[in-house]
C-alpha cells in the first residue's frame, strides 16, 4: 500500500523505534470482527451458526475477530437476525471505556451507522435511555436500520446539530459519547478511499470540528456525568490536541484515568491509543468526567396523539401474550411503543423514538418488521423456529413463503436458531412472508 509521505515522516515521528513494527503492518491483512449482540443472542448459538471460527478480542468482553477470508456475512441469517453486528475489532475500546450501565442516559452524539449505539443498548440491556444522533439525514437512516436490526427498544434516533440538541437537553445525560468525525488514518489498511483524501489540511480541520463537537457536548452531561471522546485516527492533532484544548476552555471539567488494558498510553496521560500492532486497526480514547453543576434539565414529554390507540393495542395482543405497555403514540400513520422517562422531543430532529409497533393502512393498523425483532421469543403468540442451515430459513430470507403450524391464525414471528430475524402472516398451514423487501437476499 503507498502511503502519504508526510503520513509516513509524521508516524515515523511519533513512534520512533516502533515505527518499522507499525509500517510493516500495512503489508498484512486488515482486522476484521464481529461484536455478538446479547440483546438478543449468547456466544454458544452464535458460534454454533457461524460458518467460520472466531477468537476473542481484547477490546469488550463480546468482540471477537474473524478470518480475514471469511465470505460477506450480511447474507448470513444470523445477520439478519441482529445476533451480531460486524465491526472492526478496535472499534469496541470506546464504549468498553465508556461503561454504561442498565438505568443510565446515554447520548451517542455522533452514532452513524451504529456500532457504538447497538454496543450501548447491549449494556443498557433495555434499562435506560440511549439517545443516537448523526447530523447527516441519510445516514441517521442507516443508524435506525441498524438499532432495529440489534432489536433496541429503549432508543431515540435524531438528526440534529450538535449544539442543538445539547442545548435541548442539557443536563439530561449520564453519559456521553463523542466518536468523532475524523481524518481516519486507522482505517488505511481497509479502505484505499481514505488514502486518498488525506492531507494535513484534513487533519486540520477535523481538528477544529472536533473540538466544536466537545464543546456542544458537554452542555448535555449533568454534573459527575462522564463524556468520553474517540477518534480512529493517530493524528496527535485530533487526539491528544484536541482533549487537552478543550480542558484548558473547560476547567470543570477533569480528565480521569481510561483503566482499560488494551492499546498502550497515548501521549496524554491517562488516555489510550490503539495500533495496528495492538490488534486493532487504530483508535484513541479519553474519558473525562465533568465536575460542575448542570440546574438546566429538558421538561418531559406527554402524549400527544391518542387517537385510535384500541387499534394499535389490538394489535399488540394479536401479537403479544404480554399486557400492552404504558405509552403507546401515534404520529403521522405510525404507531410507537415508547420508552420511559423521554424528554420533551420537539425541534431535536427526531427520527424515531421507542420502537415502530405498526402503520395504518385504511381502516386497520399493520405491524412493523421493527416490533419483532425488539422481540423476545417467549413473548409472542405465535413462533416459528427454523435452524440456520435450513432450506425453509433461506427461503424466507428471500421472501418466499414457507410451512407453519396448521394451528397458528394470524401474525407469527420467524426466528433462527431462538433469535427472532421477522414475521409473516399464517393461515392453512403457510406464512404469508413479510420479510422487507430491501432486506431479502437474492
Amino acid at each position: 500500500m503507498e502511503l502519504p509521505l508526510n503520513f509516513k515522516n509524521k508516524m515515523e515521528k511519533m513512534l520512533g523505534e516502533k515505527y518499522q513494527t507499525f509500517i510493516n503492518c500495512y503489508d498484512e491483512p486488515y482486522y476484521r470482527g464481529i461484536r455478538l449482540n446479547t440483546l438478543k443472542c449468547d456466544e454458544n448459538t452464535l458460534k454454533a451458526s457461524l460458518p467460520f471460527s472466531i477468537t476473542r478480542a481484547p477490546f469488550s468482553p463480546v468482540s471477537y475477530y474473524i478470518p480475514h477470508q471469511s465470505p460477506k456475512i450480511g447474507f448470513l441469517p444470523m445477520h439478519h437476525a441482529g445476533a451480531f453486528y460486524s465491526q472492526e475489532p478496535s472499534a469496541a475500546s470506546a464504549v468498553t471505556a465508556l461503561a454504561p450501565q442498565p438505568g443510565e442516559k446515554v447520548l451517542d452524539l455522533c452514532a452513524a451507522p451504529g456500532g457504538k449505539s447497538t454496543q450501548i443498548a447491549a449494556l443498557l440491556n433495555g434499562n435506560g435511555l440511549l439517545w443516537s444522533n448523526e447530523i447527516i439525514r441519510s445516514r441517521a437512516s442507516v443508524l435506525l436500520s441498524n438499532i432495529e436490526r440489534i432489536g433496541v427498544k429503549n432508543a431515540v434516533v435524531s438528526s440534529c446539530h450538535p449544539e442543538v440538541l445539547c442545548t435541548g437537553l442539557a443536563g439530561y445525560f449520564d453519559k456521553v459519547l463523542v466518536d468523532a468525525p475524523c481524518s481516519g488514518e486507522g482505517m488505511f489498511r481497509r479502505d484505499a478511499q481514505a488514502v486518498q483524501d488525506w492531507s494535513q489540511e484534513h487533519v486540520e480541520a477535523c481538528a477544529v470540528r472536533q473540538l466544536a463537537i466537545l464543546r456542544s457536548a458537554a452542555h448535555a452531561l449533568k454534573e459527575n456525568g462522564v463524556l468520553v471522546y474517540s477518534t480512529c485516527t493517530f493524528s496527535p492533532e485530533e487526539n491528544e490536541g484536541v482533549v487537552s484544548g478543550f480542558l484548558q476552555e473547560r476547567d470543570d471539567f477533569a480528565l480521569i484515568d481510561c483503566t482499560e488494558q488494551y492499546g498502550r498510553p497515548a501521549f496524554l496521560p491517562k488516555a489510550r491509543r490503539i495500533f495496528p500492532m495492538d490488534g486493532g486497526e487504530g483508535h484513541f480514547v479519553a474519558v473525562m468526567q465533568r465536575l460542575s453543576l448542570n440546574n438546566a434539565y429538558p421538561a418531559p414529554y406527554s402524549l400527544q396523539n391518542i387517537s385510535m390507540k384500541d387499534m394499535a393495542e389490538n394489535l399488540y395482543r394479536q401479537i403479544f401474550q404480554n399486557g400492552v405497555p404504558g405509552m403507546i403514540e401515534r404520529i403521522g400513520d405510525s404507531f410507537l411503543l415508547l420508552p420511559d422517562e423521554l424528554p420533551y422531543l420537539k425541534g431535536l430532529g427526531v427520527v424515531r423514538a421507542g420502537v415502530l409497533l405498526g402503520e395504518m393502512k385504511k381502516n386497520r393498523v399493520e405491524p412493523a418488521h421493527a416490533v419483532f425483532m425488539a422481540a423476545q421469543p417467549k413473548e409472542l403468540n405465535f413462533l416459528i423456529d427454523l435452524p440456520h442451515d435450513s432450506e425453509q430459513i433461506s427461503a424466507f430470507l428471500r421472501g418466499e413463503e414457507i410451512e407453519a403450524d396448521e394451528s397458528f391464525r394470524g401474525f407469527a414471528g420467524v426466528a433462527v436458531d431462538g433469535v427472532l430475524t421477522g414475521f409473516g402472516k399464517c393461515s392453512n398451514g403457510r406464512l404469508k412472508n413479510r420479510y422487507p423487501k430491501g432486506l431479502r437476499n437474492n
